[in-house]
């Protein structure tokens, strides 16, 4: 049986099992069931389903056909669930009733559900095998379309040109070219395919290759060498051909157009746009484009209200073209004036939200989208979850991997590297590491997002373990793998692992040292304690030290109580940012542990003359689909009372079990029992308190802060774990810890 959900919504439909005369089938065609099943098609195609519907059910004798008529006119007309409570009614379902269902499966994303059906027909024809062929390609899911297209008995010029089409456009050229040389015989259309796959990749010489065997060419082929060519910034070659083409019709020109104004060539490109014998609407939106890409958004706008036709393209060059230039107001006001919207407007404006940081609204969005049935596409899923990722609405981002799964992306690279990198930025690592195994395809951003996940959680072990898995394939790790590697031995303090891995990169893997290799290297010799190490690495760099690798070293100072190295560092940083707050108060900290409360003083001093603002400390989790945000000492919390209460109980049970406040944390020169006051009720202990309170036994309290958490919170976190037998997973500006039975997955070495 079909597993499908759509058929909990059909048993909500009207029922369409056939009356006592519909069940008295006759094998017959007499010529009146013809004549009604050809009004049936025409009321369908008319949009007059009730109509149908009336004439449907009036027959005394209805045929094969007349239910296929049914089908496909439901199919047509977007009515899914009804279709499926239809074709289970069929007394004889043909080979045409199943592949009618199956396309309208497959193109309305309910790829199980295709999967499903096709295993269940009991006869498959060539159609049946392409529409599974091209659904899964078009969901970049190759390796399946492959299967399909191997499993068919018998192959088509739509099979071979839809397999041929699938390596293309999802960038796997040499298995493209292997199948085209695996036979002779093709149209021009496979011919421009394979050579439009050559020219995406930039490989033109190839490309030129392929033009100059071609037995016949087309317009197609001529345009498609133009554009490249146009793309690849060589105008003179691009200009060359378009002079030579037999005949050029107005993509031959639009090619010539968005060549020069994508090579910054925008007199050029307006003159040959002013000359162009006729426009249409990609004309006017290659020029719009033009302007858009240079940000000359007021000229954009003046060729826009121009236009004598618009389509969707044209709407959303001019939305991405103000999303792009941070005009996120202008965006939104040109989406609301649009008079249709497809996935890529939805998507379009989706990314302008998430890039500008508005997560809320960005979510917002993405609920009217749905109100309003717009199918979401494969980068509108990939927006969302890295949204997600960075506001850690886990509960949002567990949703969206289910109707991933249910639209048939899950299995896709694309989307399948946003899921992970979600769930790793959400703490969830047993579902991070589940969704990885179930990727059947993976590329190098797959492995790099889990070697770096696993590395920021403190986790270095299981990093390396995934980094030896990586070599044993045919992905190649780059200098992002090896910047995760060591990030996850500096983590985890494998500093002789680490040490290694820098010095033999280059030979192992052919990557150069760049300067977040050494940032990684002098954060690791650094926490270890090798200070003299990591600043003569430093001098040894073949460039200059950096705001982020004194910063490395300027921690490394906090942990080690070096002040004088610490006022070294900082002064370089100073120098180069001058403006990082957040410098500031780490050195100010340093100070503070030192007991050198002077020096505290002419931080603050110095950073009140510069102008210099301390980022204020505040933490947020989600409970049960809502954000809680805290800050310290909060005073604005429905329920503050009772976690100040809850709080109160805990510090008692806490220092009972050995728990010392860590004072010297605090930046006041006040009495050690006012300094314990000020540390009790920091963000993140306010948010933990919470979490314990309302979130139940057994799953885990997640808590995200915007700073670096303290080393009291830090050292209490561990206590509380063991106290309430919780499992506490803290994310905070530069790292996880998990925390579990009164230790921290970071081994204190942070």
């Amino acid at each position: 049986m079909l597993p499908c959900r759509h058929l909990r919504a059909a048993a909500r439909q009207r029922s369409h099992r056939p009356s006592a005369a519909g069940e008295a089938y006759s094998g017959k065609i007499d010529a009146d069931v013809i004549r009604r099943n050809k009004s049936i098609t025409a009321h369908m195609r008319a949009g007059r389903v009730g109509e149908a519907e009336r004439l449907f059910d009036a027959m005394p004798i209805r045929s094969t056909s007349t239910y296929n008529a049914m089908l496909a006119g439901y199919a047509s007309n977007g009515r899914l669930p009804v279709a499926l409570s239809l074709f289970r009614s069929i007394p004889r379902p043909d080979t045409f009733s199943y592949n009618t269902l199956l396309h309208e499966l497959a193109v309305s994303s309910s790829l199980t559900d295709a999967r499903s059906l096709f295993d269940e027909m009991p006869v498959k024809d060539s159609v049946s095998y392409n529409v599974m062929i091209s659904s899964h390609a078009n969901h970049g899911l190759v390796s399946l379309a492959r299967k399909y297209f191997d499993l068919a008995p018998e192959k088509d010029a739509v099979s071979w040109n839809g397999m041929l089409a699938a390596y293309v456009r999802n960038g796997r050229i040499q298995e493209a070219m292997e199948l085209f040389n695996s036979r002779t015989e093709w149209d021009a259309i496979s011919w421009n395919a394979l050579m439009a796959g050559y020219v995406q990749l930039g490989r033109m010489a190839e490309a030129q290759e392929l033009f100059d065997r071609m037995p016949q060419r087309d317009v197609v082929s001529w345009n498609t060498m133009v554009s490249g060519y146009a793309r690849g910034g060589d105008m003179v070659e691009a200009r060359r051909l378009f002079d030579m083409a037999p005949v050029r019709d107005v993509f031959t020109w639009t090619a010539v157009v968005s060549g020069y104004a994508q090579n910054g060539m925008l007199e050029d490109a307006q003159m040959v746009f002013d000359a162009m014998p006729e426009r249409n609407a990609v004309s006017w939106n290659a020029m719009v484009a033009a302007y858009v890409q240079r940000r000359m958004m007021e000229r954009a706008k003046e060729l826009f209200d121009m236009m004598p036709c618009r389509n969707v393209a044209s709407w959303n060059t001019m939305l991405t073209g103000y999303a792009q230039a941070g005009m996120l107001d202008e965006a939104r006001s040109v989406f609301d004036m649009m008079p249709q919207k497809d996935a890529v407007s939805w998507a379009a404006m989706l990314a302008a939200y998430a890039q500008g940081g508005f997560s809320e609204e960005t979510l917002q969005l993405f609920i009217q989208m749905g109100r309003c049935g717009e199918w979401v596409n494969r980068s509108a899923f990939a927006c969302l979850l890295s949204t997600c990722a960075d506001i850690a609405a886990l509960e949002c981002g567990m949703q969206l991997h289910g109707r991933l799964i249910k639209a048939g992306y899950g299995l896709g690279r694309f989307v399948g590297n946003a899921l992970l990198a979600m769930y790793f930025k959400c703490g969830n690592m047993e579902d991070a590491r589940n969704a990885f195994e179930e990727m059947e395809e993976r590329d190098t951003v797959s492995w790099n997002t889990v070697i770096a996940g696993y590395a920021r959680h403190g986790f270095g072990k299981e990093a390396l373990e995934v980094f030896d898995m990586m070599r044993m394939t045919s992905t190649k790790p780059d200098d992002i793998t090896l910047v995760g590697v060591l990030a996850a031995c500096s983590h985890s303090g494998l500093v002789e692992k680490g040490i290694s891995y820098f010095y033999s990169m280059h030979h192992d893997f052919g990557v150069a040292a760049k300067p977040e290799h050494y940032t990684c290297m002098i954060d690791l010799l650094g926490r270890a304690g090798r200070l003299d190490e990591a600043q003569g690495l430093m001098k040894d760099m073949p460039f200059e030290p950096d705001a982020t690798m004194w910063g490395a070293l300027l921690g490394a100072s906090r942990i080690h109580r070096n002040p004088e190295l610490g006022r070294i560092a900082a002064e370089k940083i100073f120098e180069l940012e001058p403006e990082n707050g957040g410098m500031y108060v780490l050195l100010s900290n340093i100070y503070a542990s030192s007991g050198k409360w002077r020096d505290v003083g002419k931080m603050r001093v110095m950073m009140e003359e510069r102008g210099v603002k301390k980022v204020p400390g505040f933490s947020w989790m989600e409970v049960q689909n809502k954000v809680h945000t805290f800050s310290v000492g909060d005073c604005v919390h429905p329920e503050k009372e009772k976690i100040y209460a809850f709080l109160k109980d805990l510090d008692m049970r806490m220092k009972k079990a050995g728990y010392v406040s860590a004072t010297e944390m605090v930046l006041h020169d006040v009495e050690d029992e006012e300094k314990e006051n000020m540390l009790k009720y920091h963000s993140e202990k306010l948010a933990v308190a919470y979490g314990i309170l309302n979130i139940p036994l057994g799953r885990p309290i997640r808590v995200i802060k915007n700073l670096r958490v303290c080393g009291d919170c830090h050292n209490a976190f561990k206590y509380i774990s063991a106290i309430e037998g919780r499992l506490i997973i803290l994310r905070d500006s530069n790292r996880f810890h998990h925390f579990r039975d009164g230790s921290c997955s970071c081994g204190d070495y942070w």
